[in-house]
């Protein structure tokens, strides 16, 4: 069977799971978020906008690029197209932490990436999907509508967050009890979620994971650098470029998942090789983590204290 024909094992009530699993994660990040995140962030405009371009804007075009010279399957490129469009993965602020990079940035570009991804995500798969005829014909066969993918997207990700900041910020007390245990139980909750998904489907991983392992290795590893190489061309600190190449390079894989099962019909190609983005990202983060983690940065201020 092709595999823009195949079909995932995933029924209605696991997708509605799905959709609570990645609220009640996004909630969890959202209490450790707060108002003094967002005017810490400030203080470093250059570097968050930075961040920002970098994964919202370089990364998507990259992947089109990218999906323009390999000419992979339209379901497996359109599934690269929607990480790529995705924002970051709330694990890029461990990753961050862990290679001693600037995690303050780091908190601050996801959390923005999430709230930009509401308009961005639906924005970038649209218009980088139509300028590819076997993308565009998928777009069409499935009717995306922009606006309400926009909707999904702030009802997965924008209430969680507005929910687990307002309580960060009326009851910190409480958010600060909450946290760990929170982080821990979902995390744990998504991480049994998605193994179960995988075993469910796991013939279909054997059978075509031929056609999206390199694919997903080199669209990794091109977004970290992406991240980094900008970041380091723009002039920012060391410190600020490992953060910014974390952020670029780590999606939000379960809201990709989420989509293209609430806008694509589960469709193989693009399932697939969310899903194994979503694992594959892991083993990249860590391994890049443990390479810098054993190199000092050299320069330990911010971008923002060096122009100071």
């Amino acid at each position: 069977m092709p595999i823009d024909q195949v079909q995932l094992n995933f029924n209605p009530q696991a997708l509605l799971a799905l959709n609570f699993v990645l609220a009640f994660v996004m909630f969890g990040v959202a209490l450790d978020l707060k108002i003094a995140d967002f005017k810490a962030a400030l203080k470093t405009p250059k570097a968050l906008l930075i961040g920002m371009v970098s994964h919202h804007i370089l990364f998507p075009a990259l992947t089109f690029l990218f999906i323009l010279a390999i000419k992979p399957h339209p379901s497996i490129g359109l599934g690269m197209l929607l990480v790529s469009s995705c924002p970051a993965g709330h694990i890029s602020n461990f990753f961050t932490y862990r290679a001693h990079g600037n995690a303050a940035l780091s908190v601050s570009i996801s959390t923005l990436s999430t709230l930009g991804a509401l308009v961005m995500t639906p924005i970038n798969v649209s218009f980088w999907g139509s300028l590819d005829p076997g993308m565009k014909a998928i777009l069409k066969d499935f009717s995306l509508d922009p606006l309400r993918m926009l909707v999904e997207v702030a009802i997965l990700l924008g209430l969680p967050l507005f929910l687990g900041l307002f309580i960060s910020h009326r009851w910190p007390a409480l958010a600060a009890r909450a946290l760990k245990p929170m982080r821990v139980f979902s995390l744990v909750v998504f991480g049994v979620f998605v193994t179960g998904a995988l075993l469910a489907n796991w013939k279909f991983f054997l059978e075509y994971g031929q056609f999206v392992v390199g694919v997903v290795l080199l669209h990794n590893a091109g977004a970290l650098a992406l991240g980094y190489g900008f970041s380091k061309a723009a002039g920012l600190a060391e410190r600020d470029c490992r953060a910014v190449s974390f952020e670029t390079g780590i999606q939000n894989s379960g809201l990709g998942l989420v989509l293209i099962f609430n806008f694509f019909g589960g469709l193989g190609g693009m399932a697939i090789v969310t899903a194994w983005w979503g694992v594959w990202h892991i083993f990249a983060g860590m391994a890049l983590s443990t390479f810098w983690m054993k190199r000092n940065p050299g320069v330990s201020q911010t971008s923002a204290e060096v122009k100071s």
